[in-house]
């Protein structure tokens, strides 16, 4: 089971791995200015907000999660095929909200099977998704290898290989029935209007909302300071290893800090993190930087998993996972995309400042989660549920 899970996460961070280093280069070679490429990359994810709900909510209702997992996984592959015909900026936009729909919904949807698995007593959250960390070092570093020196048009075949692999990885997803508990047809209304769920999903959006100049244009900031295509994969996957070691010891990490900590701290180091890369393009700078990222990324992740583990019902796991994804990474990071767009091509690197002050907001409202909601900031135990 801890295999097939692993394999599933490597698959999808594979593709992952490829878009988000070099994505933009590819929409570049295709002819997307700088604020074109924002406004694509924003359009996807805007969907994705409003989308991604409902398409885990599937899983939900129709009890096989695994199954509604490998149809979603074909969607997204024949929506990235049609990218290969699509030429100017309107066929790239409906490509890219297709696309981004349906390859979105993945993540949370295998993050549901495996938070089932781990409120069983039978994993660990980080141990296993710790192997897509690596995949996406893996994928960034050879596709950096890859790119350099040939034609970006190569980026395309390499995510519709990767999602290839990572269909297979959902078929072999393990069976997983969702509890029926809970009538799944209420859980959208009823979680939307939960002051701690809503409260929660809005501070972890203001902290994933803040990597949006990193996720659009790093690539692009660092190619033109003259770093090649290597250095900035190998850049990506740095940030990445460090990642793997937090969640390798996740653990006891969540158990000591608890969902609320581990927010300060995404918070505390995305600011340090983001002004170090909007002051400076020197290389040593960028390497200490890329350290964060276990912080600015990691600590948030496993405090949203380990947060929706211990306050929704089993039975909504899957729809709950798909609110805050389609909040955090689709509509804070849609909107951040947009906003990331116009900022980079007016004020080139020193946009990340502003994410600065969205990682610097995010902790502020930690800090006011942490006092108005005690349950939220408790050390997690196995065992012990907040079903409030």
């Amino acid at each position: 089971m801890a295999f097939r899970l692993s394999f599933l996460y490597g698959a999808i961070f594979l593709v992952i791995g490829i878009l988000l280093p070099f994505w933009p280069l590819w929409l570049s070679a295709r002819g997307m200015s700088a604020s074109q490429i924002g406004l694509l990359l924003a359009a996807g994810m805007l969907v994705r907000a409003f989308a991604t709900p409902f398409i885990t909510q599937l899983g939900d209702r129709g009890g096989r999660r695994d199954r509604t997992l490998a149809l979603v996984g074909w969607a997204a592959l024949a929506a990235y095929a049609a990218f290969s015909v699509a030429h100017g900026f309107w066929a790239l936009l409906a490509a890219t909200v297709v696309a981004t729909m349906f390859f979105s919904a993945l993540v949370p949807m295998g993050d549901a099977l495996t938070m089932q698995k781990v409120q069983a007593g039978t994993l660990v959250y980080g141990r296993v998704r710790l192997w897509g960390s690596l995949s996406f070092i893996v994928a960034s570093a050879l596709a950096g290898q890859v790119v350099a020196g040939r034609s970006e048009s190569a980026i395309l075949w390499l995510v519709l290989g990767a999602l290839s692999v990572t269909v297979l990885a959902c078929h072999l997803a393990p069976k997983t029935e969702a509890p029926g508990a809970t009538p799944p047809g209420r859980a959208v209304p009823t979680l939307l209007r939960d002051r701690r769920f809503v409260g929660f999903a809005l501070c972890a959006s203001l902290l994933q909302a803040s990597h949006g100049v990193f996720y659009g244009f790093a690539a692009l900031h660092w190619r033109a300071a003259g770093l090649n295509e290597t250095v900035i994969g190998a850049l990506f996957a740095e940030g990445v290893i460090a990642e793997v070691v937090l969640f390798a010891l996740s653990g006891p990490v969540v158990a000591r800090l608890g969902p609320a900590a581990l927010l300060a701290l995404a918070a505390v180091c995305g600011v340090v993190r983001w002004t170090a890369l909007g002051l400076s393009t020197d290389l040593a700078v960028l390497v200490a930087a890329q350290l964060l990222h276990a912080a600015t990324f990691g600590a948030a992740q496993l405090a949203a998993m380990y947060f929706i583990l211990r306050h929704v019902p089993a039975g909504w796991g899957a729809t709950a996972q798909g609110l805050y994804s389609s909040t955090a990474m689709g509509l804070a990071m849609g909107l951040s995309m947009m906003l990331s767009g116009t900022l980079y091509a007016a004020f080139g690197g020193a946009a990340f400042l502003v994410m600065a002050a969205l990682s610097l907001a995010g902790g502020a409202g930690a800090l006011l989660l942490a006092r108005s909601a005690p349950g939220v900031a408790t050390r997690w135990r196995s065992g012990r549920r907040d079903r409030h």
